[in-house]
């Protein structure tokens, strides 16, 4: 007997098929965990953190609460479709089995199911965004060459959306975002940990995905030299001078050397503060030369104040 779900320890809600058979759907199979093989490039990461040991401890007092979802291949094996989280919290317990739902799905069909049900994640990096879209958009792409796998290629045809607008639209992302997540796909593994870590933008990441590979290491070994993250603006430009074949490593290494508008030193003097020091009529774009030129006289004068100091 299965206990009632506990929705702290869902990690991956289990939502299948409309059109698959319910009493075959509700059937649970004790399946040995030795049998079960992840899912293939499974884009979304398996953390042994604080929530891991939760969901063991869970595990080990309660069970599982929730079955996993997994489809049978060729060979006699299964392929886990959902519960990455709980079949490795089950091996931490030290349990052989894992319950699960056995769905019939093609590989299109699989994917979809895949990624929607890790996408009910309450945290998910951008990495496993990237490539988890890219694998929903190759598949829906694919049924779209076919009539018989889903609906999507006749929505496709009557409101004239392409298939990244229809993602979009079932993922609650905007059709560019998605577009910016899945050029993450093309980042070198050194700069994505980057983005995953925050330490690098979503917007320059994106910008820094058009370079060629060797490039990217380049970026990489700068960004550890100079102790500097590019800004949007420092990686358009990185771009822009690849795309012209203009890049060399002094380039990267210089544009990473300077610093980011909001890092640049910056001197504020409010007008109510400096009024009485300036001539009365003296115009607003003269303000700064005049400033400028009393700072030089009074250095001057403290020049000459320290050499008459020290020539007593």
């Amino acid at each position: 007997m299965y206990q009632k779900t506990n929705p702290l320890f869902i990690d991956e809600p289990l939502t299948l098929p409309d059109d698959k058979n319910d009493a075959v759907q509700k059937k649970i199979h004790l399946i040995p965990i030795s049998e079960i093989d992840p899912f293939p490039k499974h884009p979304f990461h398996v953390r042994e953190d604080e929530d891991m040991k939760a969901l063991v401890d869970s595990i080990r007092m309660n069970g599982v609460l929730t079955p996993a979802a997994v489809r049978k291949k060729e060979d006699g094996r299964y392929e886990l479709l959902s519960g990455h989280r709980r079949k490795r919290a089950c091996e931490i317990a030290g349990l052989s089995t894992l319950p699960c739902k056995i769905v019939e799905l093609n590989q299109d069909e699989a994917v979809i199911f895949m990624v929607d049900s890790n996408l009910q994640r309450t945290e998910i990096l951008p990495s496993e965004k990237a490539f988890s879209y890219k694998m929903r958009l190759d598949a829906m792409k694919r049924q779209g060459k076919r009539t018989d796998l889903t609906s999507a290629p006749l929505e496709q045809k009557l409101e004239q959306q392409t298939s990244r607008n229809i993602l979009a639209n079932q993922i609650g992302e905007s059709s560019e975002q998605v577009r910016r997540y899945i050029r993450l796909t093309h980042l070198i593994p050194s700069l994505l940990r980057m983005v995953d870590e925050k330490k690098i933008a979503l917007r320059p990441a994106v910008e820094l995905s058009y370079l060629p590979r060797e490039w990217q290491e380049v970026v990489v070994a700068a960004v550890h030299y100079q102790k500097r993250t590019p800004s949007h603006a420092q990686a358009k430009e990185l771009r822009k001078l690849a795309e012209s074949s203009s890049l060399t490593r002094e380039l990267v290494y210089q544009l990473l050397g300077e610093k980011k508008p909001n890092q640049k030193d910056r001197v504020i003097l409010k007008t109510e503060t400096i009024r009485t020091y300036l001539p009365e009529n003296l115009p607003v774009s003269q303000r700064e030369d005049y400033i400028i030129k009393a700072l030089d006289h009074y250095g001057k004068y403290r020049a000459r104040r320290e050499r008459a100091k020290h020539s007593r």
